[in-house]
């Protein structure tokens, strides 16, 4: 048994085919859909086949990408098994805390939460719209990049805003990258050899993208993304948390319209706005060769970070141990450092030389420890896989069941 997981986006569409023991067995993407020149390349994980194809041509919708990605699986002599789709879905809303199998009243209510994710949901519909309309024999199952928090308490989901803005429109926490998080949770237990139930984890999804969750018992009790991925942690190009009357303040002041607004926050800000520069690779060079501008941005970016360490610390009444994840996570040892330094206070002591050389694509498990060896706090690096994480939840909601690799 196969199952294909896709993430549409409005011009793009990524794919992963894994088997039912979730062996990664093909990949790629379809981009430029509805450009006058596409590209799509896809790629083969077994030895059955040339490891690499690419097709530059013009893709005039998602049919026509999807219709590629199936030419190019069969072509390859994949697919023949495949018996389920499983789509990623950013926002759920209060709607989905679990994966769902798709049918008309699926897609109605993901439709619903569209206002909660206008740049998202619209081209995650349009994946499952398609994939049913060219392959309406295979079961389709919508995984929610927000279902991971729908064990939130109230008193960490709900803003003290007037309760009818909740009630009418919405207005909670929500949190993102829950697949990531749930993941990496999953992950590092196995790596410490206990149960996930009994611990206190704080998962550090660091990319472009950044959260942190705090996760009781399996359960994320609390995240820093919030009504949208804006809130929370310094990002790429996003401001995180900021106080709301600057906003005021730029209309005011400045004549900033909602549009301007827009843009500033989610797509000039974080490093970006900081330091002209949102590879943390590039800032971090900048900064050890002297720019002050670069130094300022890593400093407010692990330092906000450390912030929210200690709040969810205190949060979770103690630490079993913190998970750093993500391109950032997993590949920034500087990033890790800053974080981790002079927190001997939370039990967190990093081993210099582990951190240094730390390389999860060559752990077995995909994790590696960079705690010190009489540190209270377990520090893991873990690589995070959520397309895996959705083809497991895919399976699951089909009633299969799953032998983790």
């Amino acid at each position: 048994m196969q199952v294909l997981v896709l993430n549409s986006g409005s011009s793009s569409i990524k794919y992963r085919l894994f088997d039912d023991s979730l062996t990664l067995l093909a990949s790629g993407l379809v981009e430029r859909i509805g450009e006058a020149s596409g590209r799509a390349v896809h790629r083969r994980h077994d030895e059955g086949g040339p490891a690499e194809l690419v097709e530059q041509a013009a893709f005039d919708d998602h049919a026509a990408g999807f219709r590629s990605l199936i030419a190019a699986l069969e072509q390859g002599g994949l697919g023949e098994e495949l018996r389920a789709i499983g789509h990623r879905v950013v926002h759920g809303g209060e709607e989905f805390v679990a994966p769902s199998l798709i049918d008309d009243e699926v897609v109605a209510r993901i439709r619903a939460q569209v206002p909660l994710a206008p740049l998202h949901n619209p081209a995650n519909l349009t994946g499952i719209e398609v994939a049913a309309s060219l392959r309406p024999e295979l079961p389709q199952v919508a995984v929610f990049d927000t279902a991971f928090h729908g064990t939130l308490p109230a008193r960490a989901y709900r803003y003290a805003l007037p309760t009818e803005l909740y009630r009418e429109h919405g207005v909670r926490r929500y949190g993102f990258h829950g697949t990531s998080h749930a993941f990496v949770a999953r992950r590092a237990a196995a790596h410490l050899g206990r149960s996930l139930g009994e611990l206190d984890l704080i998962t550090l999804h660091l990319g472009n993208g950044a959260s942190a969750t705090a996760i009781s018992g399996g359960r994320s009790i609390d995240t820093s993304m919030g009504l949208t991925p804006l809130e929370g942690l310094v990002m790429g190009t996003r401001c995180g948390d900021v106080d709301p009357a600057v906003l005021l303040h730029l209309h005011r002041q400045a004549g900033y319209d909602l549009d301007e607004i827009d843009r500033l926050l989610n797509r000039s800000s974080g490093l970006l706005g900081l330091c002209g520069e949102n590879d943390l690779r590039e800032i971090d060079r900048r900064a050890r060769a002297g720019d002050a501008d670069a130094e300022l941005a890593l400093d407010v970016y692990t330092y906000r970070i450390r912030k929210y360490l200690g709040a969810y610390t205190a949060a979770l009444g103690g630490l079993d141990a913190v998970v750093f994840t993500a391109g950032v996570g997993e590949n920034q040892p500087g990033v890790r450092a800053r974080v981790c330094d002079d927190l001997e206070v939370l039990g967190i002591r990093l081993d210099a030389s582990s951190n240094a050389s730390a390389d999860v694509g060559a752990a077995p498990d995909g994790v590696v420890a960079v705690h010190a060896a009489d540190a209270r706090v377990a520090v893991l690096v873990v690589a995070t896989d959520e397309e895996r994480e959705i083809a497991e939840q895919t399976l699951q909601a089909l009633g299969g069941t799953v032998s983790r690799p």
